[in-house]
């Protein structure tokens, strides 16, 4: 089996939970003597030194240029060496990875924030457009230069740079990375890929896989963005099989992308013991003797609920002094957050990490007593599964996917502050209630393995390629 995958951020380069999940997948397909070439979109201009292992030109390029250079050295321009571990090398080596030049810096909104931690997930039933765009071209999936909203207004991008530009040029770039090769399927990840995966499967008559890791309703709550939902619904209607993280995901898809449930598989995430990710300085942490530790990892952002964070941490601290609360991540929330937490007089309580990443997430969760996922709405969430990894009990949202596979975890609703606090002081209060979320979580954290989900991909890859006309 030979897959062309297309992703957005692989480890060290990450913003989220997809680049851990394209680094257990892709490994986990490689062990399976799986053939993957995994390409990623890098920015030219700030990501990588002069002395970088990555080499990018584009096909345009006088170096890259077809009449002097064949197939395959156009695709050796791309060639991309993420810095895995020595121990790690041969995990990966039926995997072969490219790097496309790109000029979008961020996959996620990057405004002052959208939406409300109390407002639900907004419904476009009433949207029912017409699968516009022809399937042969780079340009015509995008429907042309001007994405404007179903109401006629120009589309406000609260994502970083011209990112559906951006995916434009990347779907035409991949068109001519792969001339030449030949692949059995195209498995793209999440909406920005998703022009690419079309374009390529119909240059080459493949079929094509959608991996949805989050949708524009879990990303912005009431303000969908109507140009990226409509670019995931061509992507969800233009794919053989479409997989979801959870069933949570795929009841999304169904409801408001108009999607028919015999096409979408349910793949869960899995866990990777260890983080063969090159680390950078670690940032420093006081915590008191005697201090208990409670751990928000994530964006920072609407979706994942920092504010229930804080107001939580307000009514612990009410009840119990000895705590300290870390909020580890960056996002569009960050400055709202911190100024939240002054206001509500416990900001000399509430330590900002910043973005955290290798040997910083194990030092984080190795100082946690508790981990705490608010997310309003989650379609998986790899964070409580690395902090059950790293022997921390963990409370969730209910509106999240991974609540569907752990069992031994305390769940509450994402707008309920006041039992947030409870579960919060119960755990840091009754030792044995820990002891019991540790050891029963661990036991059905080693049936969530990345080999698992590997090999039901390959599943949805088989039923793919059969249904091809």
């Amino acid at each position: 089996m030979r897959v062309l995958m297309l992703g957005w951020e692989f480890p060290p380069f990450i913003s989220g939970g997809l680049g851990t999940a394209c680094y257990g997948l892709t490994k986990a397909l490689s062990q399976r003597q799986t053939d993957v070439t995994f390409v990623l979109p890098k920015a030219v201009d700030s990501d990588f030194p002069e002395d970088s292992h990555v080499r990018l030109l584009s096909p345009q390029s006088p170096a890259a240029a077809q009449g002097s250079r064949g197939p395959e050295d156009v695709s050796s321009t791309f060639a991309y060496t993420p810095p895995i571990a020595e121990d790690e090398a041969e995990a990966f080596k039926r995997v072969t990875f490219k790097a496309i030049p790109a000029r979008f810096s961020h996959p996620y909104p990057v405004g002052n924030g959208v939406g409300s931690v109390g407002g639900r997930t907004a419904t476009i039933g009433s949207v029912d457009r017409t699968v516009a765009g022809q399937f042969n071209s780079p340009t015509g999936i995008l429907g042309g230069r001007g994405v404007a909203h179903q109401s006629g207004e120009a589309a406000t991008d609260d994502y970083a740079g011209d990112i559906i530009s951006e995916s434009r040029r990347y779907a035409a770039l991949c068109i001519d990375l792969v001339r030449g090769q030949d692949y059995d399927v195209i498995h793209a990840h999440d909406w920005l890929t998703f022009p690419a995966g079309m374009a390529v499967a119909a240059a080459y008559g493949k079929p094509l896989v959608v991996h949805v890791h989050s949708t524009e309703f879990d990303r912005s709550g009431d303000n969908v963005q109507q140009h990226i939902y409509d670019v995931e619904r061509r992507g969800m209607h233009a794919a053989i099989r479409v997989i979801a993280v959870s069933h949570l995901t795929k009841s999304i898809i169904q409801k408001n992308y108009q999607v028919p449930s015999d096409k979408i598989d349910v793949v869960y995430n899995g866990i990777e013991d260890g983080r063969p990710i090159k680390p950078e300085s670690p940032k420093k942490i006081t915590i008191d003797k005697g201090d208990k530790v409670v751990l928000f990892l994530g964006r920072i952002t609407m979706q994942k609920g920092p504010e229930v964070f804080i107001a939580a941490a307000k009514k612990v601290l009410q009840k119990y002094d000895k705590v300290k609360f870390i909020m580890a991540g960056s996002g569009d929330k960050v400055r709202d957050i911190i100024e939240l937490a002054a206001r509500e007089g416990i900001g000399h309580k509430v330590t900002f990490t910043g973005f955290v990443r290798g040997d910083d997430v194990a030092r984080v969760f190795k100082m946690a007593d508790v981990f705490v996922m608010p997310s309003v709405s989650e379609p998986f969430g790899i964070a409580p599964l690395e902090a059950i990894s790293h022997d921390v009990p963990v409370i969730i949202s209910k509106t999240s996917g991974v609540s569907e596979v752990l069992k031994h975890a305390l769940k509450v609703d994402f707008w309920d502050v006041d039992e947030f606090a409870n579960k919060i002081l119960a755990v840091l209060r009754h030792p044995s209630l820990g002891d019991t979320l540790r050891s029963n979580a661990d036991l059905e954290l080693r049936k969530l393995t990345w080999d698992g989900a590997a090999q039901k991909c390959l599943d949805v890859y088989e039923s793919a390629i059969a249904a091809m006309p």
